[in-house]
């Protein structure tokens, strides 16, 4: 009999805390292996460049709800959540393998939807659908990504090569998809209560397009390659800024400092959490989904970076036990907490 009361709850855990745990005892045994687990791809040596290799889950009623999520949309957003991944080890995707779990409330035609999108990104970001695999599911629509890449060896970044002094830069801005969920799920619903037929959604279109049909800031990455400056370490920011950059320094064994002012935030964004009454920049910190890129530089290149237009430096790496820490207005200081993914699956 299963005695749940002597278990541990994976909610204990939390998906890091998970990951550290199963894969605690592999231990590559191929030379070919170079990196697997612990950043964003696993990287594979077959002796000229690098190959990354990496996989996602898109679960029905976690990552996506279909009431409100146009199957084209979340065919593009599909891919774009594999090869995000790929982009963070500074590496180029070249192929993608989609595998779907399909209940039988689906219908060819929806299908065919679902892969509309998906080939409308293939064909945006270069990228070839490659294979994958189709089975029935019981519970609904399960999205399987698998992106492949390469980057030449002198250029692979990973998350662990931060050091003290460097300076934390990213892209675009931060909790605009998270804000652009909370309005999808209001007038999801107002519509199940109050039975409106019409969601109100105006004036917050950015939010909604970086919900449920995000974009990837790749050509960052060839802007950085043309400036000569080579990332120290890099991660896609999907579980939230703050989730994001504590992988980093941990991975890095480093703390950092970054200042509320300078995290980036859209006007949208703004203004629809003033409407839910809550500080912008808690979305932005902990939302998740933002589908940018957070990096470290080295303070000589920041002249350079100030130059590219998509890039902000939002603060700095410190030394390892300095802990973590956005600094406010005011000078004071607030520890950094993972609120991302974790807080969401509670």
């Amino acid at each position: 009999m299963d005695n749940r009361e002597n278990k541990t709850s994976i909610r204990e855990l939390g998906k890091y805390g998970l990951i550290d745990r199963i894969t605690v005892n592999a231990r590559p045994a191929n030379s070919s292996t170079k990196s697997s687990i612990g950043d964003d791809s696993a990287v594979i040596d077959p002796g000229n460049s690098l190959t990354l290799v990496t996989t996602d889950l898109m679960l029905e009623g976690i990552h996506f709800n279909l009431i409100y999520t146009p199957l084209k949309h979340l065919g593009y957003k599909a891919v774009i959540r594999g090869i995000s991944d790929i982009y963070a080890m500074n590496g180029t995707p070249a192929q993608i393998l989609i595998s779907l779990g399909i209940s039988s409330r689906f219908t060819v035609e929806m299908v065919d939807e679902l892969y509309e999108g998906i080939y409308l990104a293939c064909e945006k970001y270069g990228v070839d659908l490659a294979g994958g695999d189709t089975t029935s599911s019981l519970t609904g629509l399960t999205i399987g990504i698998t992106a492949v890449g390469s980057v030449e060896k002198p250029y692979l970044v990973k998350r662990s090569g931060a050091k003290p002094n460097d300076l934390i830069c990213v892209t675009g801005d931060f909790g605009a998809s998270f804000m652009g969920l909370q309005l999808l799920e209001r007038e999801r619903k107002l519509f199940e209560k109050e039975k409106v037929t019409q969601p109100d959604l105006s004036g917050f279109e950015y939010l909604v397009g970086c919900q449920l049909k995000p974009e990837f800031p790749s050509d960052t990455l060839k802007e950085l390659l043309e400036a000569g400056i080579l990332p120290t370490s890099m991660i896609d920011v999907t579980e939230g800024l703050a989730s994001d950059l504590l992988q980093i320094c941990k991975s890095s064994n480093t703390g950092s400092r970054i200042y509320y002012s300078r995290i980036p935030v859209d006007y949208e964004t703004s203004k629809l959490a003033e409407e839910f009454n809550i500080d912008p920049i808690t979305p932005a910190l902990n939302g998740g989904e933002d589908y940018e890129l957070l990096f470290t530089i080295p303070l000589n290149d920041a002249q350079k970076a100030e130059q590219l237009k998509n890039v902000k430096i939002i603060g700095h790496i410190t030394e390892e036990g300095s802990g973590s820490y956005i600094i406010g207005d005011d000078g004071s200081e607030v520890a950094i907490s993972a609120q991302g993914w974790e807080q969401k699956n509670q």
